[in-house]
């Protein structure tokens, strides 16, 4: 059986940083941090200006990493306990459900939230249920 790893200090830390970045986004620039929408927009640009700061915040993403590696010497330890294509078809299932929901779970959980969205709300409550009942299923039916 997978057992989830306790890490309190670190997802506070790291939802601190989360909110912190959001709200510097919606007070600098009165955008939505929803990484979907983001990574879209540098993907389809509509104009330089939005692809810039678009690709701002993708490379501080990808940064992250290469800064703890800089500041520990080593990268981060991620264990992904799926194969490949199951990494593609969860990809896939989220592209769909981004998509149908009009946003992805940041744009919706954390910022659609903060400012009380009844589709936000509506949107969290969905995906969090949805994930509950599959991790559930994973678990304990299948026995993964």
């Amino acid at each position: 059986m997978m057992e989830t790893a306790f890490t309190p200090f670190q997802s506070l830390g790291g939802g601190i940083l989360i909110g912190a970045a959001s709200v510097l986004l919606m007070a600098t620039m009165g955008r939505i941090m929803g990484a979907t929408g983001i990574l879209a927009g540098v993907i389809f640009p509509t104009n330089k200006a939005d692809w810039l700061w678009r690709a701002a915040v993708i490379l501080g993403m990808i940064s992250g990493p290469l800064l703890v590696m800089l500041i520990t010497g080593q990268f981060p330890a991620v264990q992904v306990p799926v194969s490949t294509s199951m990494l593609v078809i969860g990809g896939v299932i989220v592209g769909i459900g981004v998509t149908y929901g009009a946003g992805c779970t940041s744009g919706h959980g954390v910022c659609g939230m903060a400012r009380l969205s009844p589709r936000s709300i509506v949107a969290t409550l969905t995906f969090m249920l949805t994930t509950g009942i599959t991790v559930y299923v994973i678990r304990h039916v299948l026995g993964a």
